[in-house]
């Protein structure tokens, strides 16, 4: 994990995520400054997220992505940790307000083209309970240099 925040760059981050349930799709696309750190093998985007309802929740977002393998952290009021690796299962807890869940996680397709000056990370797969399927997910998020003029 990064120790010091200053070590990040400012960047746009634009984050489109699908979702599929019972038949039912929902779309949501977010726009926001962010974060991002390129290290070796691996890079990491760090962004702040804010609930509609309640401007004072605040998460702390950072998606950790190396070679095969995404991890999507979640820090603030309910706190979550994704673990997405091509073609595997792993079981990840959700907070919730009444309480922690474990969820199963199948990650389907996995493609990075992040390098020194951002990219595009795209991912797809499934959420399960008790081995029934809750929803089919895809997401991606851009990841672009914040130009002088834009701050």
């Amino acid at each position: 994990m990064i120790k010091d925040e200053k070590d990040f760059c400012p960047y746009r981050v634009t984050i489109i995520g699908e979702q599929r349930v019972d038949g039912e799709n929902d779309k949501i696309e977010v726009i926001t400054e962010g974060k991002y750190l390129r290290k070796k093998d691996h890079c990491f985007i760090g962004y702040k997220e804010y609930d509609p309802d309640n401007p004072h929740k605040v998460y702390n977002n950072v998606i950790r992505v190396d070679e095969n393998m995404v991890t999507i952290s979640r820090n603030g009021p309910q706190r979550s940790r994704l673990m997405l690796e091509r073609d595997r299962r792993h079981q990840c807890i959700y907070e919730t307000v009444a309480g922690s869940l474990s969820i199963g996680v199948f990650t389907k397709t996995l493609e990075s083209n992040l390098g020194k000056k951002g990219g595009t990370l795209k991912v797809s797969y499934t959420l399960d309970f008790n081995s029934d399927l809750v929803s089919e997910n895809k997401f991606t998020v851009k990841v672009e240099e914040k130009h002088f003029e834009e701050q």
